[in-house]
């Protein structure tokens, strides 16, 4: 875990589910912001022992930029009885309608945040673009309404799950996971207002950490 800037943090390990052949790096990354009382952990993976130390003495929240980013939001949540900010799963109607499966196959709708809206529901705190969400964090949504990308006005930062990420090309709005329809040029003027920020840091969970600059390209 290292510190980009004063109360910024980072880490990265294996996705456990990547494969050989995939264009994402193995390794990806998560990240979280502290202002000495709020500590902020956005997409756990392997939350290091520094950082359990430094949760145990704040006020934790974990927040997740997409319900299928949840990675090991468990620990946390039974270490320390975080809340998770998370947007909703997709439902069955969802899966049919964004991927135009059959009713049989989308079942019961999306597996993700299966644990924690059946064990732990009561730490589960959904949000969409219009919030509730932590105060100073604010929501944009990315390439599908429950796939977010966070302006973290605290440490001038943006965090990126899948809608901002670097597959070998730099950050950039990838192509990879758009769906029929769905354009890139349609999320770039989505996640303009971006630029009017104060950005210093993008916080991306694929690749990264970047920069304004980065940000800037992306968008362009």
């Amino acid at each position: 875990m290292r510190e980009l800037a004063p109360g910024l943090w980072h880490w990265q390990a294996p996705h456990p589910q990547w494969e050989e052949g995939e264009p994402w790096d193995p390794n990806v990354s998560s990240y979280a912001a502290d202002d000495g009382e709020r500590l902020l952990v956005f997409d756990p993976i392997a939350p290091p022992a520094e950082l359990l130390e430094l949760a145990a003495g704040r006020d934790t929240t974990v927040v997740l930029t997409s319900p299928w980013h949840e990675r090991d939001m468990q620990t946390l949540v039974e270490q320390l009885g975080t809340a998770v900010y998370s947007a909703r799963p997709d439902s069955a109607q969802d899966l049919m309608d964004k991927w135009g499966v059959t009713a049989e196959r989308a079942g019961d709708g999306s597996p993700d945040l299966v644990w924690l809206r059946s064990e732990a529901a009561e730490h589960w705190r959904p949000y969409t673009a219009d919030g509730p969400l932590p105060s100073g964090i604010e929501a944009f949504e990315g390439r599908e309404p429950n796939d977010f990308v966070l302006w973290v006005d605290s440490h001038r930062a943006v965090v990126a799950g899948d809608t901002l990420a670097d597959f070998g090309n730099g950050l950039e709005v990838s192509t990879r996971w758009l769906r029929e329809g769905v354009t890139p040029a349609s999320r770039v003027e989505r996640l303009r207002p971006l630029l009017d920020k104060p950005v210093e840091h993008v916080l991306a969970t694929h690749g990264g950490p970047f920069d304004r600059a980065d940000l800037e390209r992306a968008l362009s």
